[in-house]
């Protein structure tokens, strides 16, 4: 096994966002597909004798299927307006959710949770108290 860290931007490539929205797409389509009844006899022969009133399910399952590729890729999208562009280039070789770990040096506190020399107490936990 290889010890080579992936970065952000090999992770997260246009065209991977771009192929995580269109499985949205196709899975939606698949749902609303299965659920109107497209693959039943009943409404197949009452398409073909006209008498299916509305939206065919092959219609609406292309319009939910495009809104969700749509509505996935856009909210990917702003999802990747949060990422820090410094941090694009930086390797991933912890958990992302987990807190940052004490011993680091770009942590805000010491080893022992203290605030390190020369910060205020409160630096960063809101306003400050007053003394």
């Amino acid at each position: 096994m290889t010890d080579d860290k992936p970065t952000r931007k090999e992770i997260l490539r246009p065209l991977h966002l771009v192929g995580i929205a269109l499985a949205a797409g196709v899975f939606a389509t698949v749902v609303t597909l299965v659920s109107t009844g497209a693959f039943t006899e009943r409404v197949n022969l009452s398409i073909a004798k006209g008498t299916y009133e509305g939206l065919t399910p092959l219609g609406l399952g292309l319009v939910i299927g495009g809104a969700s590729f749509i509505v996935t890729l856009l909210g990917l999208a702003m999802l990747m307006l949060a990422v820090d562009p410094a941090d694009v280039t930086r390797t991933i070789d912890r958990p992302v959710l987990f807190d940052a770990d004490p011993s680091s040096p770009d942590s805000g506190r010491s080893s022992t949770g203290e605030p390190k020399s020369g910060e205020r107490p409160d630096a960063g936990d809101g306003p400050a108290a007053a003394s």
